[in-house]
């Protein structure tokens, strides 16, 4: 459900352009300068510059420009350059054009627009400190902290901007905004938990990022509106509702132009999240480098790896137990080696969520048998291992 397709920038910016934006983690406006544009992968190249203070009505204001090179943690005095999405926020302006300050395009790549970050972190690192980083404004909660820790209680931290909540169940949406009725960046997601309440979002007025992936419990009444978050820049919706995902998808592709990136992936019908509930692998439908038809083929061979070791284990044990654990592993392995062989789609994530997945069957039945059954993951990871090529 992508948005509609453009041709160059949607808010016009050309190569040599100074943009400029407010940067909560600076507490200051800043720059950076535009480098590049790929309209093939509708990126930005963007170089961050040297450079804080009050908000600049035009270059005059920034002195000379130079470059933000890096020094903090493993960087080693390298330029702050990234690819970002192509659609400028509505809240960065631009102040002015000038000659390029690099010429080579970046090797890094970032999902949405950050700057000020890099400066902050570098200006925090020669000031003396070089632990990890802490933003003040940012928070990161499970669901039930939140509930433990927050509560409904109104107006809790006016300095917090950005806020990340893991649903594992159950989250009412309108405890978030009694608790930061003046968020920025808000990032839900879960494991196909449940939203309530989510149309009361639109009271974060001064929302400026959107995220929700694996949670449902939303409608089309439930959609977010430029009237009433006119701030919004970053929409991006992975594996909710269809009919949520439809609804702002519609609401929100007039306002691309205006600096809103719109990304809306995978939505989903309440049949889908019936028949994926108990499948570790249900992430990989609709993701870019697996078909539908391999993950079809990866969901049947899950299924089947996962009743013949659930048989295995609950039957009474047997000296050749290990053995049949190992070859049941070997089989998983193969399998996926088959599927992998022409157009290798197994990367690191799908690497990891098939050992995961693996490692669940086991965690299943000892959650069924009530007995520890270490030994078997084991054997069935061994045998895994020992034919993987991916």
């Amino acid at each position: 459900m992508a948005a509609r397709s453009f041709s160059s920038p949607p808010r016009p910016i050309v190569v040599g352009d100074v943009v400029a934006a407010y940067s909560d983690p600076l507490g200051a406006w800043t720059a950076g300068q535009i480098t590049g544009i790929d309209a093939d992968w509708k990126k930005v190249d963007v170089l961050d510059l040297d450079w804080s203070g009050r908000e600049p009505t035009s270059l005059l204001d920034l002195g000379d420009l130079r470059p933000l090179r890096l020094a903090h943690h493993s960087w080693k005095n390298e330029l702050s350059h990234c690819h970002f999405n192509w659609v400028l926020p509505r809240s960065h302006k631009v102040i002015g054009n000038r000659p390029l300050l690099r010429t080579e395009g970046s090797n890094s790549y970032g999902s949405a627009w950050r700057l000020g970050l890099q400066l902050a972190l570098q200006r925090s690192w020669d000031g003396g400190n070089h632990d990890s980083w802490v933003d003040p404004g940012v928070r990161t909660f499970s669901d039930e902290d939140f509930r433990q820790e927050i509560g409904g209680r109104p107006g809790l931290d006016g300095d917090v901007y950005d806020v990340t909540i893991a649903v594992a169940d159950t989250f009412d949406c309108s405890r978030l905004v009694a608790a930061y009725p003046g968020l920025k960046r808000l990032t839900l997601h879960g494991k196909l938990g449940t939203l309530t309440n989510a149309e009361s979002l639109n009271r974060l007025a001064a929302l400026q990022r959107l995220s929700i992936s694996d949670l449902f419990g939303m409608t089309s009444m439930d959609r977010l509106t430029p009237e009433r978050v006119p701030h919004l820049e970053t929409l991006s919706l992975s594996s909710v509702p269809a009919e949520y995902a439809t609804a702002m998808r519609a609401t929100w592709r007039t306002e691309i132009p205006n600096g809103t990136d719109v990304d809306i992936r995978a939505p989903r019908k309440p049949e889908w999240v019936a028949e994926n509930r108990d499948n570790p692998l249900r992430d990989w439908d609709g993701r870019e480098n697996i078909s539908t038809a391999r993950f079809k083929k990866a969901v049947a061979q899950y299924k089947a790896t996962r009743r013949a070791v659930l048989t295995e284990l609950r039957a009474p044990e047997m000296a050749d137990q290990l053995a049949r654990l190992h070859s049941l592993g070997r089989e998983y392995g193969e399998a996926f080696n088959h599927m992998d062989r022409r157009n290798p789609f197994i990367e690191t994530v799908e690497r990891e969520e098939l050992i995961d997945a693996l490692a669940g069957i086991v965690q299943t039945a000892e959650e069924e048998l009530g007995r520890d059954l270490t030994w078997a993951g084991e054997h069935l990871v061994e045998g895994l291992e020992s034919i993987r090529n991916w």
